[in-house]
């Protein structure tokens, strides 16, 4: 079989360690000017942790804002805990970089998006890739910022 370089993977692989040097950085120093954070995750995925009523409320993904008031934010190489206020009440989050989908910054209008696909999509794919007229989805990609932005 021929080798072949997997730059999908190591995109992902770039931008998550993106992400985990700039809550690093606020962990260590706290948010510069105005710079807040948007982050999309999905709850599904092993290791997360969250209230049962987070998790009842938002069963597939949730997304999350740094700004204001967060305290004990903890950036490991493989994820991230922070606490948060949900109205009032401070809650304990733990969320691993691979449960991460979107991380936005639109102070500065920065955005990423980590795109997934089923595995028994891609199998059919390759079974007759001719059925399926989409392309084929990257697995990284820049998310538009216009649905964050101020009007």
């Amino acid at each position: 079989m021929a080798r072949s370089i997997d730059y999908g993977n190591l995109m992902h692989r770039a931008m998550r360690g993106l992400i985990q040097t700039v809550l690093r950085d606020v962990a260590a120093h706290g948010l510069p000017g105005a710079h807040h954070f948007f982050i999309t995750f999905d709850t599904t995925v092993e290791g997360v942790e969250i209230a049962d009523w987070l998790r009842a409320r938002y069963p597939a993904e949730m997304t999350i804002v740094i700004q204001h008031w967060f305290e004990n934010l903890t950036v490991t190489e493989d994820g991230f805990s922070i606490t948060l206020n949900f109205g009032n009440s401070p809650e304990p989050l733990i969320i691993p970089f691979d449960a991460v989908r979107t991380f936005v910054d639109p102070s500065v209008e920065f955005g990423l998006r980590f795109e997934t696909h089923d595995e028994d999509e891609d199998e059919d794919e390759e079974d007759d890739p001719e059925d399926d007229p989409e392309p084929p989805q990257h697995d990284a990609q820049v998310v538009s910022l216009d649905k964050f932005r101020k009007h």
